[in-house]
């Protein structure tokens, strides 16, 4: 396959849920706010949406002060904004129309009614009259993405570049997610708590299991209240929830074996560790060790391999 094919599709797919994943922290930010609770709960709950997409410097610079109407704003319509799901949204459609050649009319039809339903939407202002079903429909339009590549697609290069794309991505988003929103959390994980500590710790991590489609499959595994310890080892540890850190690897892992060529081995090697330390660790080692530093690290580790797999594959980034 050509590298700038390639480039198009890996691409195509991390936009795309790069899309998914700002809604999902969107809608359960906006779900939260309705919530009884102090100004300052709401705004740092707002203040972690932009951390979570390293976006505080470039929000404060133009609009200052945080507040939701106006994240809302900048995360979902500000084209300007590399992150807001318009501007993700576009770059995808664009890359898929660069190769349209190599997807399948079902998979191209689909990304670019996606692009034109957008526009639509808020034109006609629908996003601002209800921004709890606008966040579904993005959703539901990259569930949709996702089902027709693997459905219609052949099982061939392109479709492995498409899902290299979506893993990396998603892995990115998971460790971005569980470092802030934990950091969120004031009161010591395991210490005593008031009734009203209690009360908001539940809302808090049930909102973190809601964004990643969790909070039904946490209910399914441990059968318990929710627990941080356990919040933690279900979305870094386990191998069977769709969204977290290890599942993710494990894609990444087996789409970079069938794509592999002469000069990948070392970045197979390298996917191939961080893999194993997932399938291996135990959260009560990352927890002694240090939650943040082990996530900081797996971020970093995440960004050595898009960059690896960019140089290894794709076309090299113009300085």
């Amino acid at each position: 396959m050509l590298s700038r094919t390639a480039d198009h599709l890996y691409w195509m797919s991390r936009y795309t849920e790069r899309a998914e994943n700002t809604a999902r922290m969107l809608d359960v930010n906006y779900q939260t706010s309705l919530l009884p609770q102090s100004a300052a709960v709401a705004q740092l709950g707002w203040h972690g949406m932009l951390s979570i997409s390293e976006l505080v410097p470039s929000y404060t610079a133009k609009h200052g002060e945080v507040e939701a109407g106006r994240i809302m704003e900048f995360m979902v319509k500000d084209e300007a904004n590399p992150s807001s799901i318009v501007a993700c949204l576009r770059a995808a459609r664009e890359n898929a129309r660069a190769v349209r050649g190599s997807l399948t009319t079902e998979a191209w039809e689909t990304q670019n009614q996606t692009w034109l339903e957008l526009n639509r939407m808020l034109r006609s202002g629908e996003f601002e009259r209800d921004p709890g079903q606008f966040f579904e429909w993005v959703k539901f339009r990259s569930h949709l993405s996702r089902g027709v590549t693997v459905g219609t697609m052949l099982m061939d290069e392109a479709l492995y570049f498409m899902r290299l794309g979506t893993f990396l991505e998603r892995a990115d988003n998971t460790a971005r997610l569980v470092d802030v929103k934990f950091h969120a959390v004031q009161s010591d994980f395991f210490g005593a708590a008031t009734a009203q500590d209690q009360e908001y710790d539940f809302y808090h991590w049930s909102a973190i299991l809601r964004s990643v489609s969790g909070f039904e499959v946490y209910r399914k595994v441990y059968r318990d209240v929710i627990k941080p310890e356990r919040v933690a080892e279900l979305l870094i540890l386990r191998p069977d929830m769709p969204r977290s850190l290890h599942a993710c690897l494990n894609e990444v892992v087996a789409n970079l074996a069938l794509v592999g060529n002469d000069q990948s081995s070392e970045t197979l090697r390298r996917a191939g560790r961080l893999r194993a330390e997932l399938q291996y660790g135990s959260i009560d080692e990352i927890l002694a060790t240090g939650l943040h530093a082990f996530l900081t690290q797996f971020l970093d580790r995440v960004n050595e391999l898009g960059s690896r797999i960019s140089r290894d594959f794709l076309v090299p980034a113009t300085l």
